[in-house]
């Protein structure tokens, strides 16, 4: 079998489990890849080492290919997303002075139900400083999304600032932060440190958002297709194990170790489980699918995401009008997927794009090869995506 040497990167957070897996459970050495992983502080830094080629591929968010393909990477090379590693996982929390004045109206941290949420936060003294990993991130639009449907305007209500996750909690404790969305851990690390408290999770926003990819340069995926075929299999087949539930105190102990998240594993098995503590009086909530890896279409890399983050990011950046966006959304690699992952039995759909946000509960469609289960695809406030009109 020829030996194929990759080196990825990621970004220390629960969501890099899949390729930190592929690497400790070994399925990139059966799938003939020497798998060298390299942690990244930030995620300017991560997209920087993919572009200049320093690693062939990364644990990316998700909206950075599409952004590439925009030209809003400042003349970096376009990037595309092999495939989706995980959806979900983001939390979205207030600091220990912005959670005193909520508890003092009442709010009851129901931790599932994003209107009630908006309107408590749409409460309090403005203009409100949030913390997001990055602005090119879904974080970034999910929170965007969130607050405007309560007459929340960025830029005069709100104001995004981009913090790496491992600072987050250190930010809310030197009060440079009211708020912010991050994946785990480390939002519940900010608990953890009476810091701050926790209110809604990404999912209740968007029930299957897109976090992160596999992502590479356009141009090494062209020139090792072997390399990138073998990589994509031992990703996917760690997302599979991921998603099975008994696997998810093992995957918490691998990803505790000092060379990873450097955390205990119990606060790492909670989020895979979709179990918190969101304040400091210890209260307990559970939100299910908080952070899925695979079924259900999780992993598919569907056109009409793509699509959606483009259609946002063009609006954003009020890009000019013969920017396309059908070809920004093809960096989402369905051709791929289908070409290397099918033979391994991975679920197919028939067609690369979908209409988001309008399953309530999940349903059963075809396949190339018999049927397969979509899961629950909303957005908290009944908007539908089609990305053919």
């Amino acid at each position: 079998m020829t030996k194929h040497h990759i080196k990825a990167g990621y970004i220390p957070l629960i969501d890099a489990a899949p390729l930190i897996v592929a690497h400790e459970m070994g399925f990139a050495e059966e799938e003939g890849v020497t798998l060298a992983l390299e942690a990244a502080p930030s995620w300017s830094t991560l997209r920087d080492l993919l572009a200049f080629g320093q690693i062939q591929a990364a644990h990316m968010l998700s909206p950075v290919p599409v952004a590439s393909a925009l030209g809003l990477l400042a003349g970096l090379p376009r990037l595309n997303a092999l495939m989706v590693t995980s959806a979900n996982g983001n939390v979205f929390g207030v600091s220990k002075e912005m959670s005193d004045q909520l508890e003092a109206a009442g709010f009851d941290y129901q931790f599932q139900d994003a209107t009630s949420a908006g309107r408590a936060i749409a409460s309090l003294p403005r203009p409100l400083r949030i913390g997001v990993p990055f602005d090119l991130s879904m974080h970034s639009e999910l929170i965007t999304l969130w607050l405007s449907s309560f007459d929340l305007e960025k830029g005069k209500d709100f104001q995004i600032m981009a913090v790496p996750p491992p600072m987050m909690a250190r930010a809310i404790e030197n009060r440079e932060l009211d708020a912010f969305c991050v994946g785990e851990p480390w939002g519940s690390i900010t608990v953890e440190r009476a810091a701050g408290s926790l209110i809604l999770p990404g999912a209740a926003i968007w029930s299957c958002a897109p976090e992160k990819v596999l992502a590479a340069r356009e141009d090494w995926i062209a020139d090792n297709p072997a390399a990138v075929s073998a990589l994509m299999r031992a990703v996917w087949r760690a997302c599979v194990w991921l998603s099975t539930p008994g696997n998810k105190t093992m995957a918490a102990e691998i990803l505790s170790a000092d060379v990873y998240l450097g955390l205990g594993s119990e606060i790492i098995d909670r989020a895979l489980s979709g179990r918190f503590i969101v304040n400091s009086d210890g209260d307990l909530r559970r939100f299910d699918d908080f952070m899925l890896f695979a079924g259900d279409g999780i992993c598919f890399p569907w056109q009409s995401q793509g699509r959606w983050i483009a259609d946002r990011l063009s609006k954003r950046f009020d890009l000019a009008s013969n920017v396309h966006l059908d070809d920004a959304q093809k960096v989402f690699r369905s051709d791929l997927y289908r070409d290397n992952l099918m033979p391994i039995g991975a679920e197919m759909p028939l067609r690369s794009s979908k209409v988001e946000g309008a399953l309530a509960n999940p349903v059963e469609v075809p396949t190339i090869s018999g049927s397969m289960i979509l899961g629950r695809n909303c957005f908290f406030n009944g908007e539908i995506f089609d990305p053919g009109q």
